[in-house]
């Protein structure tokens, strides 16, 4: 009798999830773990049925009592940690998949699977060896595929680019509908100097050509978004980095700061999970939709759900992007910026925000998106996007330059080490040998392993990089900013140039050496010195560059009174003037939208177009001719003014200067003032950084600032505060010592 109720349980918990019912199976699998805690398909069943209805915590909670009764059963571990991956928890899928492997050694699917956990943790070196196992015993074309990808990534951060473009060529050559390998592929081909702008273009136009056809008729004509020319507008930013990555330094200050009078803004969040920048964006966007986990088509409905007018893609064709979800047209005008330095090859992107110099006269061939190039630079820097407090504590500001002490000169770069190609070394050996005594500091991504350090020194020497002269400095992300110090005069690899990086450099007060290139991808450099001012550093020829590094190099006071000013220089430029940026993206948003307007009421008339836009112009209301209030997100859907957010910081230091004197502080982390323990001077201190993550430099943050340290008896933190609060009221110059 029992083997028969068994059997019957079985059939209908097979019997559901053939059916895709998932609330029926979740509530089978339930049922059949009541009669039986063991049932093991029931374990194996239950969370994949939750995690389909994206239950995600039940479900890890099912997989982890699941785990306790079976330990060993490879298919639970597989799926547990599939789940796991998912949620971008890798760390605890590792050691499941890394079990799966020595319970499943002949199958592809484990190795497949701990290839793809160790991505994200950076152990490249494991992640591809399990690909070379999993290749090897790959039966199916699926799983032939899925290890040709997971060679690739690790193929890519191992510095063999090349090779990992042919990994993705083998697998699009085996399943051509698998956008991930195209992707893959033009990522990798950014970096591989013998890849051309037009070998670029024709690569992202051939996703394009397989992708989008099938959807095009689907697409809606959004007759229902027509209207006034002047309404408010619902623009989307979507991205799957609104989180502690690079995007965030460019991306801040426009969402927080966008025109509120004539733009709702709404950030569309495709990675599935958050962290403390994370909150911040949810602050500072009227409405944050997390949208990780759904089909494309999914998000595109849920896009257009919310009836947004311009949809900007910040990813394209990197990690976690949402190219798929723009290729189902999901808002009447999409716009293509910051994440990836080319074209997304999709005829559904309308435009790309660029501007002239970066993407000269003539660009125009490489992109399937019209370019719309601003006045400014085509994005506005704000530094220390993990910790905007630690931008104005003593050990980020400029420091003397590291030659005066050492007596000798230091050149360097912090950008990813594929960048570093043999020609960009070899001309680094060049540029010391050009300059006696000088060495050259290297920062990358695995140099504290001593067999890839010495590989790399070794590599080095071939290229005429003579061992003694090259320091070679592990990666760490709490150092960022901090290796400058040790460093004179940077250097730029080419033709991928440094993007953030560069940005970061200038910042610090580092002079650098910038290669001209023929694209956007190797144009970065040059659209931001030519916007600082700097032209000077900008290298036409290799001979050039070297020219230019030495002549740096000829004179260090030169050189130290050159760094003492250049913070001043970068934030009084249009690569951190929030202001002139913010007003000039907002103008680009309202001529896309006159443009779709025009052309959705004059389809195939230019010249009625033309005159329909001149004929709204007079329109545009007075008010939008003066700059915006600045506002501040003091939780998610509470916006105020700045003048508000400044009252209520008052309120707070008021209140905490009448409640008892605080204890002072002991144990004082350095890098982070001293430790708050009272709930008066916490609150301050919490409402100010909001503040100043909506408005750096803000004086009256920066003052209430300086009264908590001062209440605590730190007066370091207390007279820097103050320092940064004078000079944002402009009564200091120079950058903070």
């Amino acid at each position: 009798m029992h083997t028969k109720h068994t059997e019957q349980d079985a059939s209908r918990l097979q019997a559901a999830l053939a059916a895709a019912d998932w609330p029926l199976l979740t509530r089978l699998c339930r049922q059949a773990l009541r009669k039986n805690s063991r049932n093991l398909s029931a374990h194996r069943l239950l969370g994949f049925s939750l995690n389909k209805q994206r239950e995600f915590d039940a479900a890890l909670k099912a997989y982890r009592q699941a785990y306790v009764y079976w330990p060993e059963d490879a298919e639970l571990l597989v799926n547990y940690a599939n789940v796991l991956i998912e949620q971008a928890r890798n760390i605890d899928a590792l050691p499941l998949l890394e079990k799966v492997c020595e319970l499943r050694p002949q199958q592809a699917i484990g190795w497949i699977k701990l290839a793809e956990c160790c991505y994200l943790l950076t152990q490249h070196d494991k992640g591809f060896d399990a690909s070379q196992k999993a290749a090897a015993l790959a039966e199916t074309l699926h799983d032939r595929v899925a290890a040709l990808m997971q060679s690739a990534i690790h193929r890519r951060e191992l510095g063999q680019v090349r090779e990992a473009v042919k990994d993705c060529e083998t697998a699009i050559a085996l399943r051509y509908n698998d956008p991930g390998n195209y992707t893959n592929k033009l990522l990798f081909m950014l970096a591989d100097p013998q890849v051309n702008a037009a070998q670029l273009s024709e690569a992202a136009r051939q996703y394009g050509a397989v992708f989008e056809p099938p959807l095009r008729p689907e697409w809606p004509d959004f007759q229902e978004h027509r209207g006034s020319p002047w309404r408010r507008l619902k623009i989307g930013f979507l991205s799957p980095d609104f989180r502690v990555h690079s995007v965030m330094y460019f991306v801040e200050g426009l969402l927080v700061q966008l025109d509120r009078r004539q733009f709702e803004v709404f950030a569309f969040y495709l990675f599935p999970r958050d962290d403390h920048v994370t909150q911040r964006v949810q602050r500072h966007a009227d409405h944050f939709v997390p949208l990780a986990g759904f089909s494309p088509q999914q998000q595109a409905e849920a896009i257009r759900a919310q009836g947004i007018d311009i949809l900007i893609d910040l990813a394209g064709h990197t990690g976690n992007n949402g190219l798929l979800t723009l290729a189902h047209k999901a808002a009447p005008v999409q716009v293509s910026w910051l994440g990836f330095p080319a074209t997304t090859g999709l005829t559904a992107v309308d435009y790309k925000f660029t501007d002239e110099i970066t993407d000269p006269p003539g660009a125009e061939t490489q992109y399937t998106e019209q370019l719309y190039r601003l006045p400014t630079l085509f994005a506005c820097y704000r530094p220390m996007s993990r910790n905007p407090l630690w931008r104005y504590q003593p050990r980020y500001q400029v420091r003397p330059a590291p030659a005066l002490a050492n007596g000798f000169i230091t050149f360097g770069s912090c950008n990813n080490l594929g960048k570093l190609t043999d020609e960009v070394l070899a001309l680094w050996g060049q540029v010391l040998a050009a300059v006696p005594g000088s060495r050259l500091l290297i920062e990358g991504k695995n140099l504290d392993r001593p067999d890839f350090a010495q590989a790399y020194r070794e590599r080095c020497e071939r290229l005429g990089l003579p061992p003694a002269q090259v320091d070679l400095v592990a990666l760490r992300n709490d150092n960022q900013y901090l290796t400058y110090h040790r460093i004179d005069i940077a250097l730029d690899p080419f033709p991928l140039t440094g993007g953030t990086t560069t940005f970061d450099v200038l910042w610090m007060g580092l002079p650098i050496v910038s290669m001209v290139g023929e694209s956007f991808k190797s144009r970065m450099g040059v659209g931001l010195l030519a916007y600082l001012g700097r032209t000077e550093w900008l290298a036409e020829t290799p001979e050039d560059y070297v020219r230019i590094a030495t002549d740096l190099a000829a004179d260090v006071q030169a050189l130290n009174t050159l760094r003492q000013g250049l913070r001043a220089e970068v934030e009084a430029s249009a690569l951190m003037r929030e202001d002139i940026f913010n007003h000039h993206f907002a103008e680009g948003l309202r001529v896309m939208w006159l443009q779709w307007l025009a052309r959705a009421e004059h389809p195939g008339e230019p010249e009625a177009q033309a005159q329909a836009i001149q004929d709204w112009l007079p329109q545009l209301p007075e008010a939008w001719t003066q700059p915006p209030v600045p506002g501040v997100g003091l939780k998610p859907g509470q916006r105020v003014s700045l003048h508000e957010a400044h009252q209520r910081l008052q309120g707070l230091v008021d209140k905490a200067k009448a409640a008892p004197p605080p204890t002072p502080a002991t144990g004082t982390d350095a890098s982070e003032g001293p430790a708050l323990k009272d709930r008066h001077w916490i609150a301050v201190t919490e409402l100010a950084e909001t503040v100043l993550s909506a408005v750096p430099n803000d004086p009256v943050a920066l003052a209430c600032l300086a009264e908590v340290e001062h209440a605590h008896g730190h007066t370091e933190f207390a007279v820097t505060y103050l320092r940064h609060a004078t000079q944002a009221m402009g009564l200091g110059s120079g950058s903070a010592a």
